[in-house]
């Protein structure tokens, strides 16, 4: 295992990928207003995430996977928000690759957003992606579900091979409409797609924001993917 970093403070030090996203945004906006974060946006279009998040926003500018290690291990916690093209969908394991690597090495705890296509649904627990493939049109969009299940198949992967438990990871997946709008209370869940007492499987930002502020400043899950819904 490797040795845990002297803190000189409590405040947890937070990088968002994609803090200018839906859910990047929304966790970014709310983290800034917690005393003990201090977080920092990883984007890479500075004027839009300035039009976002704020002028006085505080950044790091560029491509995520042209970024040295040396400037994401002095992070607490590295959020994984990013988001691309379907047609480039393959780069969110190419992300996660580079990120259980870095928290392989450090001390950095590495919080992944995924997709609800990995979940399983129905009396015989068939994966949400197997749907998503059968709605009309999906074949426009589908390559991101299919390429986020592979990333969790790959986290998964490192995580039975990494034997001494050095990379402390999270991965959440939203419910099936994940969407932009205020926080509500919620429920948890573990591999199996949610629904609430209205029938609706879905999630606002800002209920994945008030959940992920709490996770890292109480960390509950580790080394797991868990999922969420609005209540």
């Amino acid at each position: 295992m490797l040795a845990k970093k002297e803190r000189k403070f409590n405040m947890k030090k937070v990088g968002i990928i994609g803090a200018s996203g839906m859910a990047g945004s929304a966790i970014y906006k709310l983290a800034e207003k917690n005393p003990n974060i201090d977080v920092v946006g990883i984007v890479r279009h500075e004027k839009k995430a300035r039009e976002v998040l704020g002028k006085d926003a505080n950044l790091i500018v560029g491509d995520i996977f042209d970024m040295p290690d040396s400037m994401l291990e002095h992070f607490d916690v590295i959020i994984d928000a990013f988001n691309t093209t379907p047609e480039n969908a393959e780069e969110h394991t190419k992300l996660a690759k580079k990120l259980m690597t870095l928290a392989q090495r450090n001390d950095i705890r590495v919080i992944f957003i995924l997709g609800a296509g990995s979940l399983h649904t129905g009396e015989d627990k068939h994966l949400v992606v197997d749907d998503i493939k059968k709605m009309p049109g999906s074949e426009r969009w589908a390559n991101t579900p299919i390429q986020q299940l592979h990333e969790l198949e790959y986290i998964h992967q490192v995580d039975e091979e990494d034997k001494n438990e050095d990379a402390d990871w999270l991965g959440i997946s939203p419910s099936m409409d994940f969407v932009d709008g205020p926080a509500t209370d919620y429920i948890t869940g573990k591999d199996e797609l949610l629904y609430n007492d209205k029938g609706e499987s879905k999630l606002n930002s800002g209920t994945m924001a008030k959940f992920l502020i709490k996770e890292i400043l109480d960390p509950v899950h580790h080394r797991e993917r868990i999922t969420i819904a609005n209540e």
